[in-house]
């Protein structure tokens, strides 16, 4: 059933205020999945912080005009999906490479990261990348670890020099 100018309106409408501003995007070709694996999929996206869509691609083409995913605007070819996040696209990513183990038909056509394009092949890497707070940790073990070295020779001096006194008091003390 063709849909409606209405309802096209409405679609294209929805993808602007989502697919079309988020900073991270995923797409993806999903033929060959079925229901129940759509809804898992959907469903390990939603935990993950993210949103998946399947979209049209006419109408998708006019939501994302100017905006930075229509640099990937020849990707959207054949059955579509988009996996989109606000804030951690790490955390996505590792949902849908893991996603694809399982389910080898679903196969990435491309991304967007910051507003910047990334290849297909490049997702897997982002995917093996630590999550946003273990990165943070290191580097605050980072920037502690000099700082801590240097307490710890400062403090080394006096207790050093304490030990030696410690010493020579017992060396007096000794009978002999």
């Amino acid at each position: 059933m063709p849909f409606t100018r209405t309802q096209k309106e409405n679609l294209v409408a929805e993808y602007e205020s989502g697919v079309a501003n988020a900073p991270h995007a995923f797409l993806l070709s999903y033929q060959g999945i079925d229901v129940p694996r759509d809804a898992q999929l959907r469903q390990k996206i939603r935990e993950s912080g993210g949103s998946y869509v399947v979209v049209k691609n006419r109408l998708v083409l006019r939501a994302i005009e100017g905006k930075a995913l229509a640099q990937l605007k020849e990707s959207f070819t054949g059955p579509t999906a988009v996996a989109f996040s606000d804030s951690e696209p790490v955390a996505l990513a590792k949902v849908l490479t893991d996603f694809q183990k399982d389910a080898p038909f679903l196969e990435f056509k491309g991304g967007l990261l910051n507003g910047v394009p990334v290849a297909a092949d490049q997702i897997k890497e982002i995917a093996n990348l630590p999550s946003r707070e273990a990165l943070i940790a290191k580097l605050l073990y980072l920037l502690q670890s000099p700082i801590t070295r240097f307490v710890r020779t400062l403090a080394a001096v006096p207790r050093d020099f304490v030990v030696v006194l410690e010493q020579i008091r017992q060396k007096k003390e000794a009978p002999g």
